[in-house]
């Protein structure tokens, strides 16, 4: 089990480049090459709305499957192979296709990793194990994004593709290294007792659930808020002319994901001892501060204090989403489509954030994008106070 425990943080920490693609390396890199705010937000909306569509009959085939290692695997490949295309083809119809491509693949990579953990460490461990997932995670998003960042700096934004194909080929062999007869698949899609029968409810009880109603609608406005801050960060700088967009965006991601590493760790100890809900909402007061601090941005120091708080947001939410639905769906036998409709609904408002923020930016420039943003963000944290008699029992302390 140490073995497979080992195998699967390295997988955590060698898949986080691989999973969000180019991310706002692709902003940058379409920039440069004379797109449109409004063109760029419209072909990463493309991606979000293909991985939305898929999230949750992907969640429903994680916990059918006992291939989950396999799921994770062809994403990797997948994505690998739609960057490339885009760096060989940077043409409108050649980018939308691989965004599309690498929005379905990167959308099976959360249920299946979850389901994997779930499936390792069991209820009773599953939200320490988030912690660590989720620090690996980070922590490779740092390394990846500053190597990124200097190869481009140094090589031109090409090399970045270089740095993602190979985190790529070693999340492969990390994943390969887990153990699959260590994988209870029954836990790991959180059934009763018995894999049939009583030990799996209908599939309704998705739509028939409160609290997972509140949490996919929280996190469809969070989401629609914050996707589109740092890609719009990138290309403020691009078109403001302020230093190297490679080494500029490089530097967002590396202070973000290095404020998540402490951050999930907190949150995987806060939901222990506290619960979840004071997990969230320690997110979503975040995020409106952000926006606002990100419209007030004049220079590249300013990127330090937004970055924090993307942070903080970011890092905590990795942690507390799948732990709450995990919760939520307890012996339903439906976890793992549970966090897919989940998804399905932060996928919404994160295909459509670049848009609206391209488009405000285009027109009333990026300051005013990034009130908006901190305006939807606000109604996140609103909503969520408002539904904490829902989210009582759900976030609840457990007593061991």
């Amino acid at each position: 089990m140490r073995r497979s425990l080992l195998a699967l943080s390295a997988a955590n920490f060698f898949m986080a480049d691989v999973q969000s693609g180019l991310g706002p390396f692709l902003g940058v890199f379409l920039e440069q090459r004379h797109w449109s705010p409004a063109e760029i937000g419209v072909v990463m909306t493309i991606g979000g709305i293909s991985g939305m569509a898929v999230t949750t009959p992907l969640g429903a085939l994680v916990d059918r499957t006992r291939a989950k290692r396999a799921i994770v695997v062809a994403a990797a490949i997948v994505i690998t192979l739609a960057a490339m295309a885009i760096l060989m083809r940077p043409d409108f119809l050649v980018v939308a296709s691989a965004q599309a491509m690498s929005g379905i693949a990167g959308a099976a990579v959360g249920p299946a990793i979850a389901a994997i953990t779930l499936g390792l460490v069991l209820q009773q461990g599953f939200a320490h194990q988030l912690g660590r997932n989720e620090a690996c995670n980070h922590a490779g998003n740092v390394v990846a994004a500053a190597l990124a960042g200097l190869a481009g700096y140094v090589f031109g934004l090409g090399a970045v593709f270089v740095v993602l194909a190979v985190t790529a080929v070693l999340s492969v062999a990390a994943m390969l290294g887990i153990d699959p007869r260590e994988i209870d698949h029954r836990a790991a899609r959180g059934a009763g007792k018995k894999d049939g029968g009583a030990g799996v409810a209908r599939f309704a009880v998705l739509l028939r659930s409160k609290p997972l109603l509140v949490l996919g609608l929280t996190l469809t406005l969070f989401h629609l808020g914050n996707a589109a801050m740092l890609p719009l960060l990138g290309q403020a700088v691009v078109a403001r002319g302020a230093g190297n967009a490679s080494a500029f965006t490089g530097a967002t991601i590396v202070i973000a994901q290095a404020t998540m590493v402490p951050m999930a760790l907190l949150a995987a100890r806060l939901a222990e001892t506290r619960g979840y809900w004071i997990v969230f909402l320690l997110a979503l007061v975040a995020l409106p501060i952000r926006g606002v601090t990100a419209s007030l941005v004049t220079d590249a120091w300013g990127l330090v204090p937004v970055q924090i708080l993307d942070g903080v947001g970011a890092g905590v939410l990795g942690v507390a989403v799948p732990g709450l639905v995990a919760r939520i769906l307890a012996g339903t036998g439906h976890v793992n489509a549970g966090l897919g409709a989940v998804m399905t609904l932060q996928g919404v408002g994160a295909a459509l954030s670049p848009t609206v923020g391209g488009i405000v930016a285009e027109h009333f420039g990026y300051s005013a994008a990034f009130l908006v943003l901190a305006a939807i963000a606000a109604a996140a944290l609103v909503l969520w106070l408002a539904a904490r008699p829902i989210m009582a029992e759900p976030c609840a302390v457990v007593q061991s």
